[in-house]
C-alpha cells in the first residue's frame, strides 16, 4: 500500500484522534504537526512519536507533506487551508468548511485551478451506523423517502470545554458547530437541498464556563443559540432541523428519522460511528433493531481523509469531498439568512451523493475503500 504524507496543522483537543488515525488507517503516514503554539507542537510530537514539530509557516513549506490535516479554529479554517492550496497541498479540515459562505467557493476554486482535493469533516456518515442506514434506504427497505425529522438538543459546552469561547462567537453556535453532522448525514441518505427557510434566536447575552480553566469566566454570545427549519429537498421530501445550545432539562427527542412511503428508519447519533438502528415497515407492529452491515463503528474519525488518500492515489472521487461540505455550509448560513429576511432560501450550490461504502468494509479491508 502506498503512504501519503500527512502534516497537521493544530495540535488541540481533537488532534489525538487523528494522531492515533494511522494505526488502523495505514494509507496515512503523519510525518509533521504544527500549532501557533510550537510548544504544543513539539508535545504532541513526541507523545505520538512524530519526527517534525513545526510553526504552520514550516510545515507548509514541507515539500514532502501530501495532505495538509487543518484542525484549527473555524475562524482560522478559510485562511490556513487556502495557505495550504498555494502551497500546493491537498487539504482536509475540520467542520465547517469556512465560516464565510463566500470563501468556501473560493477554496474549490483555488482547488481546481491547482488539481488539488479539498476535503471536509464530519466524516461521521462513513462510520457503520450511517453506512447501514444508507444501505437500507437505497436498497427500498422503507420505500421513497418523504420526510426526515433531526433533532440536536442540548446546553451547551461551556460545562466541559476547556475553552469554549469560539463557540459562541462568529462560526460558532449549534448550527455550524453540530449542524455539519445533521446535514451531511442527511443529504448522505436523501440528496442535495433545494431550499430552506428557518427562525434563529440567541436567548441568553452571555454564558458562564463551567469548566476548568476558566471556571465562572464569562462569554459574550455573539451567534443564535437555537436554530429551527424546514428543508426542501432536490427529490422531494422536506425535513424539520432542530439545533440548540438552550434545551438545560434535558429531551428525549430522537436524533433522526426518516419516513418513507413503505416505512420509518430510525436513524442513530450522526456524531457517532455506530448505531443503534431500528426500522418499523408498514403494516408490521414492532420496531425491529437492525445490526450494522459495515464496519468502523468505533471513534473513525480520519477515515474521510484516508479516502480522500485512495482517492488521490487511485484518481476517483472522495466522499466527504469539497463540495458536499460547500453545500452544507451554504445550507447552515441558509437557517439564519431565511430568518433575518422572513423568506425562504433558494440553494445556489449542490452536490452529488457520496458513494457509499462496499457492504462489510473493515480496516482489515480496508482497501475495499477504492470502490
Amino acid at each position: 500500500m502506498k503512504k501519503v504524507k500527512v502534516g497537521i496543522i493544530g495540535c488541540g483537543n481533537i488532534s489525538a484522534i487523528y494522531l492515533q488515525a494511522p494505526k488502523t488507517l495505514e494509507i496515512l503516514d503523519v510525518i509533521a504537526v504544527a500549532d501557533i503554539d510550537v510548544e504544543r507542537a513539539k508535545s504532541k510530537a513526541e507523545e505520538y512519536g512524530i519526527s517534525k514539530a513545526y510553526t504552520v509557516e514550516e510545515l507548509l513549506a514541507d515539500p514532502e507533506v501530501e495532505i495538509v490535516i487543518n484542525l484549527t479554529i473555524p475562524g482560522a479554517h478559510f485562511e490556513v487551508c487556502m495557505k495550504a492550496l498555494e502551497a500546493g497541498k491537498h487539504v482536509y479540515v475540520e467542520k465547517p468548511l469556512s465560516i464565510e459562505l463566500e470563501d468556501g467557493k473560493k477554496l474549490l476554486q483555488v482547488a481546481v485551478e491547482k488539481g488539488l482535493r479539498v476535503g471536509c469533516a464530519p466524516d461521521t456518515f462513513l462510520g457503520g451506523g450511517l453506512q447501514t442506514c444508507r444501505k437500507l434506504v437505497d436498497d427500498g427497505w422503507i420505500g421513497e423517502p418523504i420526510a426526515a425529522t433531526a433533532f440536536m438538543m442540548g446546553n451547551g459546552p461551556e460545562g466541559w470545554h476547556p475553552d469554549p469561547e469560539f463557540f459562541y462567537k462568529k462560526g460558532g453556535g449549534p448550527m455550524l458547530d453540530i449542524g455539519p453532522y445533521y446535514l451531511t448525514a442527511l443529504i448522505n441518505l436523501i440528496g442535495p437541498i433545494k431550499r430552506i427557510t428557518g427562525s434563529a434566536r440567541a436567548s441568553f447575552p452571555e454564558r458562564t464556563i463551567l469548566s476548568q480553566p476558566k471556571y465562572k469566566q464569562k462569554i459574550t454570545v455573539d451567534v443564535p443559540t437555537h436554530t429551527t427549519g424546514i428543508i426542501d429537498f432536490e427529490g422531494g421530501a422536506i425535513a424539520t432541523l432542530i439545533t440548540s445550545f438552550d434545551i438545560f432539562g434535558g429531551s428525549k427527542l430522537p436524533r433522526i428519522e426518516l419516513y418513507g412511503t413503505e416505512g420509518t428508519l430510525v436513524v442513530p447519533d450522526p456524531n457517532e460511528f455506530g448505531g443503534p438502528i431500528f426500522i418499523k415497515r408498514r403494516g408490521e407492529k414492532e420496531w425491529s433493531q437492525v445490526p450494522l452491515s459495515h464496519g468502523f463503528t468505533e471513534n473513525s474519525r480520519g477515515i474521510g481523509v484516508a479516502d480522500m488518500a485512495f482517492a488521490i492515489v487511485n484518481n476517483r472521487p472522495h466522499r466527504a469531498s469539497g463540495e458536499l461540505a460547500n453545500h452544507v455550509l451554504e445550507a447552515m448560513h441558509a437557517f439564519h439568512l431565511a430568518s433575518e429576511t422572513g423568506q425562504h432560501y433558494e440553494m445556489t450550490t449542490s452536490c452529488e451523493r457520496p458513494a457509499p461504502f462496499p457492504v462489510g468494509l473493515t480496516k482489515e479491508t480496508l482497501e475495499l475503500i477504492n470502490r
